[in-house]
């Protein structure tokens, strides 16, 4: 079995009108694809939770609540593995000029745009990995369900 050499977490991003809230990454000669917004988990981290908080702030400078872990995908990497941890969450505010993540400093990484997209509009879009946009497209339903309350402590 491979080592893990890189764990991250992710956050299935629901908004109130049940779009799905993403980010465009574009590159100069690469097409466009999506992501979930999300990164590395960080030794300061006090768990899976926080640090997902923390990267929801950087990347899109929102606030969310962030309820259950929803799916693990772990994808083969250089000398191991690498281990990505979704969490449904609900948006809950989007400030675009409290975001503090590197790619935004960092020109040279490309682009990181901010979109929603329905939920059941998800089939057209390539959102990486594809095992995650199969995921919330096989179980929408499921996921709307499970959102947690906006209410945060």
């Amino acid at each position: 079995m491979s080592p893990v050499v890189r764990r991250s977490v992710r956050a299935v991003l629901i908004d109130d009108e049940a779009r799905l809230v993403m980010i465009k990454r574009t590159r100069p000669g690469v097409a466009p694809c999506w992501t979930t917004p999300g990164g590395g988990i960080e030794p300061e981290d006090v768990s899976r939770e926080a640090a997902l908080e923390r990267e929801l702030l950087e990347e899109l400078g929102a606030t969310a609540a962030v309820g259950r872990q929803v799916a693990l995908v772990a994808t083969p990497v250089d000398g191991g593995q690498s281990v990505q941890y979704f969490f449904v969450a609900r948006l809950v505010r989007l400030d675009a000029a409290v975001r503090c993540g590197d790619e935004h400093i960092d020109v040279a990484r490309g682009g990181y745009e901010v979109e929603r997209i329905p939920l059941d509009q998800l089939a057209g879009c390539d959102l990486k990995p594809v095992t995650i946009k199969d995921f919330i497209v096989e179980n929408r339903a499921a996921l709307l369900a499970g959102l947690p309350s906006t209410v945060l402590s």
